[in-house]
């Protein structure tokens, strides 16, 4: 894990990762950890199969990380733990939703339950993170939001149909929202990664020749939720390596 440079922008600030027990979501996580936030990850996991979530970390930088279980699927348990969240460390100055799978196949294959999950946590659970913690941000007047899309959501994939539709919805989710909060303060914007080397590219797409590494994605996110100008608002960094 490559470390960060303290960033005094980020440094005491709340970041909220999903996704966040491996591959891209952990990279982040550790990055804005190293850079100075405090960072509190989730997954569906759980803390048990997020244990890698804190290992080899610096033990400084570990000590601003903790770990929640949360299925970004399910609108209660996202409503419980952006509760907690705020009642134990406030509301986020940072919510990077990476949460996602990927289902590969013909879409004559593709049964109801695949699809359905498929939208549930690369769709839905980017709406529900983000209604969560939209409002609090809005009356501080300040935030940084980071949807992780992909490359499929701008163009077609053949055996990626669901996951193509999925990060086409993200990519589109990232634009409204982006216009509706215009003048907030609130900043809205996505990355599209290519080929990157984790658990989800071997098991999902098998073949895949990665040319990225996920930390090479938390360094945009990094730029994005620190450095980034305020007026960069709407876009999303297609990232090829």
């Amino acid at each position: 894990m490559t470390p960060s440079t303290p960033n005094p922008r980020l440094a005491g600030g709340l970041a909220v990762v999903t996704g966040a027990s491996r591959g891209i979501g952990r990279a982040i996580a550790a990055t804005l950890a190293g850079a100075g936030a405090r960072v509190v990850g989730c997954s569906v996991r759980g803390p048990e199969g997020g244990g890698s979530f804190l290992d080899d970390l610096d033990p400084d930088v570990r000590a601003r990380c903790r770990f929640e279980r949360c299925d970004v699927a399910s609108p209660g348990e996202v409503a419980a733990f952006a509760e907690r969240v705020m009642e134990r460390d406030g509301v986020p100055e940072i919510l990077v939703n990476n949460a996602g799978v990927v289902v590969r196949g013909p879409l004559e294959d593709l049964d109801d339950a695949r699809w359905s999950h498929m939208m549930n946590v690369n769709v839905s659970g980017t709406f529900f993170m983000t209604r969560a913690f939209l409002r609090g941000m809005k009356l501080r007047n300040a935030g940084r939001i980071v949807n992780i899309a992909s490359i499929a959501g701008r163009q077609g994939t053949p055996q990626l149909v669901a996951y193509c539709t999925a990060k086409h919805a993200v990519v589109g989710f990232t634009r409204a929202l982006a216009e509706e909060l215009r003048g907030t303060g609130i900043a809205v914007n996505a990355v599209c990664p290519g080929s990157v080397d984790t658990e989800m590219l071997q098991v999902g797409m098998p073949g895949g020749v990665p040319n990225m590494s996920p930390q090479d994605i938390a360094n945009v996110v990094l730029f994005l939720a620190g450095d980034a100008p305020a007026a960069l608002v709407g876009a999303c960094v297609d990232v090829f390596g």
